[in-house]
């Protein structure tokens, strides 16, 4: 019956394929929890690049040299449409230029001016678009990077990031869908509609090159922490490179202790910090957590919806890690004091769910988790 359930469900997913317009594949590197995709850039035939996923860069950049063939590349002029409307742009006199930052270079501070080129981009349909606008940088920009990636495609809700371009390039609605895997390959959609599976809707709020949620209260186990409301005013930004939900201290600690006392009731023990987690637990002699953690203790994060209070949950699997065999801790991390965000939603937080952005409406479109339909993101 499970066999049959998990078929019925990729098959509605997939037959979306149709209306999502066009798909691309995610891939998770198991060590660094970084998230990437592949397209084809040049003139070559088969010219694949990999390119982390970042939902908070503009324009898209990468080590030009893991492009086969530079004979279509060419650079952006200055005085070009194009250079004067990307953010940031600069020039040399000649050329534009690009100035951007690292997600991974020393948090974020190391920033870098790179020329602006375009090339042709093919995604996995093969479908091709020309011109695809993105930026050549030092093979020194991309440190931090796991090895198979490139560099970084932006997704932000600027005026240059990848799905744009596509949207624009093909003339349809401008959104796009992403389903981090737990492990393996998930999926990447730009444009198109629905899903196969039930989907919330709360707006989104866009701060410079970021996307933001409107959180009005945090639960635990359906039971609000009490917070100054102010923590919460701030919003909460989505990431596609920060791995662990990211809190500030007042808030991290009022979510800990809630969990705490949870975790404790149903039979666990804490134990001393295992890093970079503050707070982790010892099943206890006459429990056992089930394979896909969801008997966990669940947190739910309550958000504007259509006139009333819609919860986002998240569950086991997404509230904790597994870090030994018996030994799971709370998978968020203390961002301290004064952070610039007051909260940071990682990828452990959003794996298995299907989130779709849709700046035709500016709102943001997330369904439960896909483990509750015996089903996930992974291939």
């Amino acid at each position: 019956m499970h066999g049959l359930k998990r078929l019925i469900i990729f098959i509605s997913m997939f037959a979306a394929i149709s209306e999502a317009q066009y798909l691309l594949p995610i891939t998770k590197n198991e060590t660094t929890k970084q998230y990437y995709t592949t397209i084809n850039i040049g003139s070559a035939a088969n010219s694949p690049v990999n390119l982390l996923l970042d939902i908070g860069t503009d324009l898209s950049w990468l080590n030009c040299r893991k492009i086969k063939s530079l004979s279509s590349l060419h650079l952006v002029p200055c005085q070009s449409p194009t250079c004067k409307s990307i953010p940031s742009n600069a020039c040399d006199g000649k050329h534009c230029l690009y100035l951007q930052q690292s997600p991974f270079v020393k948090n974020h501070t190391v920033s870098t001016v790179d020329r602006v080129v375009q090339d042709k981009a093919t995604i996995s349909t093969k479908v091709s678009f020309r011109p695809f606008t993105f930026s050549c940088v030092a093979q020194t920009h991309i440190q931090g990077l796991s090895p198979p990636i490139a560099g970084v495609l932006g997704l932000s809700p600027g005026e240059f990031p990848f799905w744009r371009q596509v949207t624009r390039a093909f003339n349809i609605i401008p959104r796009f869908a992403i389903c981090l895997p737990s492990s393996g390959n998930g999926n990447f959609f730009i444009g198109g509609g629905g899903f196969g599976v039930s989907m919330t809707l709360t707006p989104l709020k866009i701060v410079g090159s970021d996307y933001l949620i409107s959180p009005t209260s945090i639960y635990v186990d359906g039971i609000p922490l009490s917070l100054n409301p102010s923590l919460l005013e701030s919003g909460a930004k989505l990431s596609t490179v920060v791995p662990y939900t990211v809190l500030q201290t007042d808030i991290y600690n009022a979510l800990a202790s809630a969990f705490t006392r949870k975790a404790i009731k149903i039979g666990m023990s804490e134990i001393p910090r295992l890093a970079p987690f503050k707070h982790c637990f010892q099943e206890g002699s006459s429990m056992r957590i089930n394979e896909e953690l969801m008997n966990v203790t669940s947190v739910e994060i309550g958000l504007p919806g259509n006139g009333r209070e819609v919860k986002w949950t998240f569950h086991g699997k997404n509230t904790v890690v597994r870090v030994l065999e018996t030994v799971i801790c709370l998978a968020f991390v203390d961002g301290g004091e004064k952070p610039k965000e007051s909260m940071v939603i990682g990828t452990h937080q959003l794996q298995d769910y299907i989130l779709n952005f849709d700046m035709s409406t500016t709102r943001l479109a997330f369904s439960d988790s896909l483990l509750l339909h015996n089903f996930s993101c992974s291939a």
